[in-house]
Order: C-alpha cells, then sequence, then structure tokens
C-alpha cells in the first residue's frame, strides 16, 4: 500500500480507539441512529469541512458538496440528497454555505476555461450575468467576494423552490433555509440574512439579500 494511504489508515485507527477511549459507546451511538437537525449544502473544498466549521458531531449535520455549492433542478444527485434528509430525516435546517476563495466562483467571474466543469459553472455565470450591475458597483478586488455571496443567494432561492421543499413547507412541516458564506483567511460563517421558513415573501427576502450585498462596505 502507498506510505501516504497506509498513514490514512493508522491516522483512522488511532482516532478510533481515542474515540471509544474518551467516549465509550460512540460508535454504537452511531449505528444506532441517524437523526441530524441539520442539512448542509456546501463546496467541495476540502479547506471547508462542514463538522469542523461549525462544531458538530458525527451524525448531527447531513451534507451534500459540489463544486462552489450549486442547487440546479438537473442534478438529480443534489435533489436527492435534499428529499432524503427533508423526507426521510426530518432536519429542520438547511444551510447553504459558500465562501470566500471558491476556485469556481473565481472561473466563473473571469471566464476561465477548466475543463468538463465548464458546464457546470454556467450556473455560476449566469448569477454573474444576473447581477452585473450589482458587480459593476464595487471594486474588481471585491467583486469575487461579492459573487460568492451572490451564489448562495440565488442557490438558497433554487433550494426553496424545489419540489421537495415546496412539499414540505405545503404540508406544513417546519424547515428553514439559510444562506451563509465561510471565510478562509478567519475560520468565521457569516450570515447573508436570507432566512427562508416558507413562501411567505420569498421574492422580498430575496431581494433584501441582494440589496445587502449591494450596499454592504468593502474593507
Amino acid at each position: 500500500m502507498n506510505t501516504d494511504l497506509h498513514d490514512l489508515f493508522e491516522h483512522n485507527r488511532a482516532w478510533a480507539a481515542q474515540m471509544e477511549r474518551e467516549r465509550p459507546g460512540f460508535f454504537t451511538g452511531l449505528k444506532a441512529q441517524q437523526r441530524p437537525r441539520y442539512m448542509w449544502i456546501g463546496c467541495s473544498d476540502s479547506r471547508v469541512p462542514a463538522n469542523q466549521i461549525t462544531g458538530l458531531e458525527p451524525g448531527e449535520v447531513f451534507v451534500h458538496r459540489n463544486v462552489a455549492n450549486v442547487v440546479v433542478p438537473t442534478d438529480l444527485n443534489c435533489l436527492s440528497t435534499i428529499q432524503y434528509a427533508v423526507d426521510q430525516l426530518k432536519v429542520e435546517h438547511l444551510m447553504v454555505v459558500g465562501h470566500y476563495g471558491c476556485g469556481g466562483v473565481q472561473a466563473a467571474l473571469e471566464g476561465v476555461r477548466v475543463g468538463l466543469a465548464d458546464n457546470w459553472l454556467r450556473h455560476i455565470k449566469d448569477v454573474r450575468d444576473r447581477h452585473r450591475s450589482v458587480l459593476d458597483g464595487v471594486a474588481v478586488a471585491y467583486q469575487h467576494d461579492v459573487l460568492c455571496e451572490l451564489n448562495v443567494i440565488e442557490q438558497v432561492m433554487n433550494v426553496a423552490q424545489t419540489t421537495v421543499v415546496q412539499d414540505a413547507w405545503g404540508r406544513g412541516q417546519p424547515l428553514t433555509l439559510h444562506g451563509w458564506v465561510y471565510g478562509l483567511k478567519d475560520g468565521l460563517l457569516q450570515d447573508l440574512h436570507l432566512t427562508v421558513a416558507g413562501n411567505g415573501g420569498l421574492d422580498s427576502l430575496y431581494r433584501a439579500a441582494v440589496a445587502g450585498v449591494s450596499a454592504k462596505g468593502r474593507d
């Protein structure tokens, strides 16, 4: 076995042994049930681990990740994960979490060709084009951060419009969507003030979130 891979197995065994010493029965409890209250839709970036960022234990957050945290109605992988989280696990909060320094967002902003992923990043280019006036209103140095935030807002709206979420709200199931962004430079989560618990006022919440991004001062 490759030495690097061998090290991963060694680290795993050491971690498992430590957990069992410090918290006897931890793995037995995990095996018995999965009842997370939260779902995290985030970027595949290896620097953005959901559990560590939020301080949650294994079993407490259900996670879906893809390049640049995109949610589109043709992605059955993402939609199936949402459906399982909402219908079967009954999560109460679903967070779409982007991050500053996202390579996918950067490529979409600059129109850089990266290969097959260009087809996926077309969704973020659509966000870029939709909010061109907002991006043009900030200095070039801050446009990447702004597009990261706008992308999260758009993806929260996409989640809200899925049949899974619409059906959940229709039957009165408590489910709240949130838009957050994570800072690689400081490890902090930022709330983009888009919190959606139903169809009521959806358009006004969206407009307010976009306006908040547009008006935000950039240090």
